[in-house]
Parts: C-alpha cells; structure tokens; sequence
C-alpha cells in the first residue's frame, strides 16, 4: 500500500510539472520573446555618441561635410551628412536617406552611420563612387524620442518610453510634412528639401516585429512607393525603381522576406507622398522589422535580430547609391511590384 501511494505521488508530482512546464510554455510563446531577450537599448548609439562620431568624420574626411540644420524640440542638433567630390555639381544624381523619424525605430541609424563610415575612407573605390554620385543623409530626425527625452506620458509603453515614435512634444514628426509645426520637420525642409536637387529620396523606417507573408515566414522588412493621387507617373515609376533596386539587393539573401507595405494613406503630411507630390522627389518608405519600444510586446525586436536589420538597411542604401552613380538604376525592372507578397499583422499594429 505504501509503494502504491508513493508512485500515486510521483505520477501526480510529475503531472502538475508538466503542466506547469505546459503553461510556461504557451505563456513564452504568447510574448514570443521574454523582456531579456528585446533590443538592447545601450547596444545603440546615443545621440552624443553620433555627434562625436559625425564631428570626427567631418574633420577627417575631406568628400564628407556635416552640418547641423536644427535643433529638436529639446534643444538637440539634428544633422545633415553631405558626402561627395562636388555637391555643387547638379549634372550627378543626389540621393537622400532620412532616418528615425520616430525614436522607437533605431536601428535604421545605426545602418545610416555604418554607410557613412564605410563611405569615409580615400580608397579608389569610394572616390570614383564620389565623382558619380551625391549623398545626403539625415540621421535621426527625431533625437528627443530616441533618447527617451519627452513631456508627455510614456508609462502606457512596454519599456516606459526608453525611446519613442512621438517627439518631446507627443508629435508624429511623420504627420506634420504640410504644417511644419515641429521644429525637426521644419528643419528638414527648409534646410534640406528646400536647398538641394534630390533626384531619389528613401524614408527609412521601422515597423512591428509581428508581421509576416502568407507562408507564416515573418517579414524582414517592407517597401512601399508614393500613394497621392498628385504624384506625376515619372516620380510614381522612379519610385519603383528605387524599389526594384532595393529588392534585388536584400531579397536574394538568406535573412530576407521583403512585403507590400500595406498602406492606402495618401495624406501629405507624410514624407514619401509629400516628397514626391510637392518637390516632385522619387521616394520610397523602407520598413524594416521590429521597435526599441511600444504599446506591446509582441512589436518590439528582439537583440539577436538586431545585426540583421543593420545589415539589411545598409545593403539597401549601399545599392541605391551605387545604382545611381551608374544610372542602372534607370532600367531597374519595376515588374518585381506586381509578385511582391502582402503581408499581415500576427498581433497588436503601428504604422509609418
């Protein structure tokens, strides 16, 4: 009787375990991801840290000048990274890459500086590179949001606001390209859109991390062009084109699933339609995966990704500078639009 008791125990013991172990288990999968696991804000680079390294490059390159076109709402400079032979030379094609509208979409920067890095050495490559081509590059429109620096509640998000998409001001920077009603918008189109010829523009974002194409595999990152009815047919196909190029590049590598950005806005207050309606810009939105922080969980990256999405960004921007320096980029097949996959939300959203 008592060995039956014991192993009446041991068989209860083991199933309470399992299902424990069972519970845990679908808990884990739920999140997906445990808090150890998200994005590791300090792995990133602060705002201080950028400006050292922008100053040092500035000084030590002599194709490459930076210069501070603003301050955000808490008094943060924001940059411009102007990089080439001769940017008074309009007869080159100019391409522009702004990134971090919204502070929780980081790691778009973290690709901007290692281009800019990259394009900051003498060897002959970079500086045949520079006779073809004019680059532009705003990181980090918002600086404020990045570094967590806001006056508004942060306490609804995961992580508390450790960086934000609004500005200090509660602001979607990216919903004020008509008002100008915040000083990064403005700064950025009166001292950059309103200043240079820009013959091909991208808007590098990020979206959640929970999105994914009808085969269940997630989406590494998604592109979409202008969708505003003012937007000319040429400005609308080189558009694309910036796409075609951006896709040939990424979609051949092993991390990439590449989607339709799923979007019907047509507003303007945008950057990718007020880009091309109102200066007449080629431009497309770039998403890459996963947020520094959000509303949920489920939307934020995960540290392990990380190293993928800088290096999915900088291939994209590598490519589109080089198929502008050699105007490949003019016969770019367009046609890749029509198979590219939609895709959907697992959980929770976030837009542009």
């Amino acid at each position: 009787m008592m060995r039956k008791t014991k192993e009446t125990g041991i068989v209860t013991v083991l199933f309470l375990f399992l299902l424990a172990t069972a519970s845990l288990s679908e808990s884990v999968m739920a999140h997906g991801k445990e808090d150890s696991e998200l994005l590791k804000i300090e792995s990133l680079t602060g705002h201080k840290e950028m400006a050292s390294f922008l100053e040092d490059v500035d000084r030590k390159a002599e194709h490459i000048s930076v210069e501070v076109i603003g301050e955000s709402v808490k008094g943060r400079e924001l940059h411009l990274v102007k990089v080439g032979n001769d940017l008074e030379d309009t007869n080159k094609p100019t391409v522009l890459f702004l990134t971090q509208q919204h502070g929780n979409e980081p790691l778009v920067t973290e690709s901007a500086l290692e281009v800019i890095s990259q394009l900051s050495n003498d060897s002959n490559e970079v500086s045949n590179l520079m006779d073809q081509v004019n680059i532009l590059i705003v990181p980090r429109l918002n600086p404020d949001g990045a570094e967590g620096d806001v006056d508004w509640d942060t306490s609804n998000l995961y992580r508390n606001g450790v960086q934000t998409r609004n500005n200090a001001n509660g602001i979607n920077i990216n919903r004020t390209h008509n008002s100008l009603s915040q000083p990064e918008s403005r700064a950025l189109h009166e001292n950059v859109l309103q200043q240079y010829d820009i013959d091909y523009a991208i808007d590098f974002h990020h979206q959640i991390a929970n999105r994914a194409t009808d085969d269940g595999e997630l989406v590494s990152g998604a592109m979409l062009y202008p969708t505003n009815d003012d937007v000319t047919e040429e400005v609308l196909e080189n558009s694309k084109k910036i796409g075609a190029v951006l896709y040939e590049a990424i979609e051949p590598k092993d991390y990439s699933n590449l989607a339709y950005y799923d979007s019907d806005n047509t507003y303007t207050s945008i950057a990718r339609n007020n880009l091309a309606a109102n200066y007449g810009i080629p431009t497309l939105l770039y998403e890459g995966r996963g947020l520094s922080d959000s509303l949920n969980k489920v939307s934020i990256l995960e540290q392990k990704y990380s190293d993928v999405q800088i290096e999915q960004a900088v291939e994209a921007m590598m490519a589109v500078i080089e198929a502008a320096a050699d105007d490949s980029i003019e016969t770019a097949d367009t046609s890749i639009w029509e198979s590219l996959p939609e895709q959907h939300t697992i959980e929770s959203t976030e837009c542009e």
